[in-house]
């Protein structure tokens, strides 16, 4: 088993702070775009572990905006206060599962060198959730 890559970020204000724990090397986390309006005007480059886990805290609720659109399958975590956007959720059967934005990484920065971009446009709602999951 190898060893436990922990990530630390936050929103531009600090106000959503997380870690991201994973067992995949720093220099090996894969890195995409998603190509729907919204990641674009973004700006987002993301990456998830199945077997990882995103903890954070909020230090101002009031300050969190949850956006969802489109297929109504995920809710894009954004900081109201700064406007940075860390994280995507999805509630699948009970189960929460996160996308992390990897610009919003801080210690380590995760390399942005090799983006896989991704066209998910035609993509229906069930197989949406089988991915995100």
């Amino acid at each position: 088993m190898s060893e436990k890559t922990v990530i630390k970020g936050h929103c531009h204000c600090g106000n959503i702070r997380y870690q991201f724990i994973t067992q995949i090397p720093v220099d090996q986390i894969a890195v995409r775009t998603c190509s729907c309006s919204f990641c674009t005007m973004h700006g987002g480059v993301y990456t998830s572990d199945p077997e990882g886990e995103l903890r954070f805290k909020i230090k101002d609720q009031s300050q969190v905006k949850r956006y969802r659109f489109c297929h109504q399958t995920a809710d894009f975590v954004i900081c109201a206060n700064c406007g940075v956007l860390p994280f995507v959720l999805s509630e699948i059967d009970g189960n929460t599962f996160a996308v992390l934005n990897v610009k919003t990484a801080t210690d380590p920065i995760i390399p942005t060198e090799s983006i896989t971009r991704m066209n998910f446009d035609g993509e229906g709602t069930e197989d949406r959730l089988t991915r995100r999951s």
